[in-house]
């Protein structure tokens, strides 16, 4: 199959971040193990979703981890002027379809290359490492990676991520994590606001702390100008509260996500933040002794990637791509878990990530010409 048919058939799968995909990862595993490659499944508990590894070439530790995900984000409320999951062709140059850029490009470009590499005399191992529940927090990741490393002989060296990055090398992103902050005030009518604690008030304090430590580490000079923005983000996205406007909100509840540079500790502004409600609820408690704050994490953080220029994962990107423009991005990736596992980590794909995640997504078939052409350059100089 070509790059563009293998990409058709995968589009097709629509398998969102939360939903089973079983169906796109039982195709893949077939189309895989139709060349003669044995696969291996990381499933969840309940047996609903799976991710899946292969190995292609000797057991020698080295080798190359090609890594994407097989969930793609909801099409629900956006203008497509296409069946987002039918890979269509235009006239310009350009294949559009939900996850045609972000990232099944990649996957399908990875696939492509499976004649070659079943053919070729690999010098080290090149894996295959697709994920599951990318899109809503990399959750999948850090068990796959722990099941490559548990289950072969061999350590891999390198991982390359094929998010999309216009074929530019990305040696690093921000860290990320989401957090449910609720807050348990007391009910009562709107003129006893100084006698009632209200969630409503106490919520917007929190708030606004988050955002004077957002700005505290940037006057702190905490930046890095490789990132836009070149510091790192607190931002709440959600708040829920309130029945009625004269009546104090026992309850509220708000979602908002840490961007972190490489250099900034989520442990220690997670820290903070507690120590500052904690100091809340010892002082209202004395007005209220039912008084709480509770955070909660909807994921487990993702740990920023911060590769070194001087790498031999940047050694080998550039040996095998002919963009060496290194650059970083803001979003999160599991490029972080890789390289937090030990395995030096790069980003690189094909389609660029202003296309993603927007109505009437597109990859250039251009951009998968060069992916395929990189890969190709992989297998040959491994060979």
């Amino acid at each position: 199959m070509t790059v563009a048919q293998l990409l058709s058939k995968l589009v097709s799968f629509s398998v969102l971040g939360g939903e089973s995909n079983l169906t796109i990862i039982h195709w893949i595993k077939e189309y895989i193990e139709a060349f003669g490659v044995e696969t291996v499944l990381v499933p969840n508990t309940e047996n609903t979703k799976a991710s899946l590894h292969c190995r292609i070439g000797p057991a020698i530790s080295g080798g190359v981890i090609l890594s994407g995900h097989t969930d793609v984000v909801p099409v629900k409320g956006q203008n497509w002027n296409t069946d987002p999951f039918v890979l269509t062709e235009k006239n310009d140059g350009k294949l559009y379809g939900r996850g045609s850029c972000d990232m099944k490009g990649f996957v399908a470009c990875c696939l492509s290359i499976l004649p070659l590499l079943t053919k070729a005399t690999l010098k080290t191992p090149i894996y295959f490492a697709f994920s599951y529940d990318e899109e809503i927090g990399c959750l999948a990741a850090p068990e796959l990676i722990e099941h490559i490393q548990n289950h072969y002989t061999e350590k891999p060296r390198f991982a390359i991520i094929g998010e999309p990055s216009l074929m530019q090398p990305i040696v690093g992103h921000k860290g990320i994590c989401v957090y449910d902050t609720y807050v348990n005030g007391s009910a009562g009518h709107s003129s006893g606001i100084l006698k009632e604690v209200s969630a409503i008030h106490e919520s917007a304090r929190l708030i606004l702390w988050l955002e004077a430590k957002m700005e505290s580490l940037i006057a702190a000079g905490s930046l890095d100008d490789r990132f836009t923005p070149p510091h790192s983000s607190l931002h709440v996205g959600i708040i829920n509260s309130g029945i009625l406007a004269n009546v104090i909100a026992d309850k509220a509840h708000f979602a908002w996500d840490a961007r972190v540079l490489p250099k900034d500790s989520l442990e220690n502004i997670m820290s903070d933040f507690q120590d500052y409600c904690n100091e809340r609820e010892k002082e209202l408690q004395l007005r209220y002794p039912d008084f709480k704050i509770i955070t909660k994490e909807q994921h487990p953080p993702v740990p920023a990637l911060d590769t070194s220029e001087k790498a031999s994962i940047v050694a080998l990107l550039k040996e095998i791509n002919p963009n060496h423009n290194l650059g970083t991005v803001a979003y999160a990736a599991e490029a972080g878990q890789f390289a937090e596992a030990g395995i030096e980590s790069i980003i690189c794909g094909p389609g660029s990530i202003d296309q993603a995640h927007r109505a009437n997504e597109f990859v250039a078939k251009n951009e998968l010409k060069k992916c395929v052409e990189m890969l190709e350059k992989l297998v040959f100089i491994n060979s």
